[in-house]
């Protein structure tokens, strides 16, 4: 995509209107200085249905730049990562299901689309209270189910709206990254299963696993050592259930 100067642009517009969305909201802290009531997040899931990668480096980008003004440190990494998986996980999943438009017609259209925005938006959190667990900053239990929260009531009210509002448009203007990039190359039938099951196994037990063990429920046979802040235990525990999703995504 980074050849295709339109979706370099689209890139700059998802960031752009990402950051204004979330930059006057920063008012309205749910964790002072680290995440805050965020109407921002159907932007992410909308424009990864019009815009594909363009619109993943444009949630990263666009919430470092909205980072930025509440001052930056190093959990934004985190952020910049979570964000980035936001806007990939919709249109990646939604392809390797189905040539449908992404806006309901039936119920089975309903509830795939809210099962996949459900699922970008636990990647996203899971990432985010991971990092920030590691780093010591906040529990999981606390910013992981924060994050969630946030992301999946803007989402889930606000996407079905928007892209009936703007896909028909986009398409019209032949503005979809199937029309800028050009179709891709369908992949295997059994390869799509496989990365579908693993990014969905991978990113559910990553985020139980991240309530379980900064919870005090339970400690990943792998990381026993014990921190205070269960910095270790969640940071190491989640690893291999991370790294399912990432496994996942990549086969998609």
């Amino acid at each position: 995509m980074w050849r295709n100067t339109r979706m370099v642009v689209l890139t700059a517009i998802c960031a752009a209107l990402y950051a204004a969305i979330l930059i006057p909201f920063k008012v309205v802290p749910l964790i002072p200085g680290i995440t805050e009531f965020r109407p921002a997040n159907a932007i992410p899931v909308v424009c990864s249905f019009l815009f594909g990668p363009a619109a993943a480096w444009g949630s990263a980008f666009g919430n470092l730049i909205g980072d930025f003004f509440g001052g930056l440190g190093p959990g934004d990494f985190f952020g910049f990562l979570g964000n980035l998986f936001y806007g990939l996980v919709p249109y990646l999943v939604w392809e390797a299901v189905t040539d449908a438009s992404p806006v309901p017609r039936s119920a089975g259209g309903w509830i795939g689309l809210l099962l996949v925005i459900a699922l970008a938006a636990m990647l996203c959190a899971t990432v985010v209270g991971w990092g920030l667990n590691l780093l010591g900053f906040h529990p999981f239990t606390v910013l992981g189910t924060i994050a969630l929260i946030n992301n999946l009531v803007v989402a889930v009210i606000l996407s079905p709206f928007l892209l009936a509002l703007l896909h028909p448009r986009i398409r019209r203007a032949r503005l979809l990254y199937r029309d800028l990039l050009g179709p891709r190359r369908p992949i295997p039938r059994a390869r799509a299963v496989i990365g579908i099951a693993l990014l969905v196994l991978g990113t559910a037990g990553a985020f139980c696993a991240g309530e379980l063990i900064a919870g005090g429920f339970w400690v990943a046979p792998w990381a026993t050592h014990r921190t205070p802040s269960a910095a270790f235990e969640v940071g190491v525990g989640l690893l291999p259930l991370l790294a399912l999703a990432v496994a996942g995504l990549a086969l998609l």
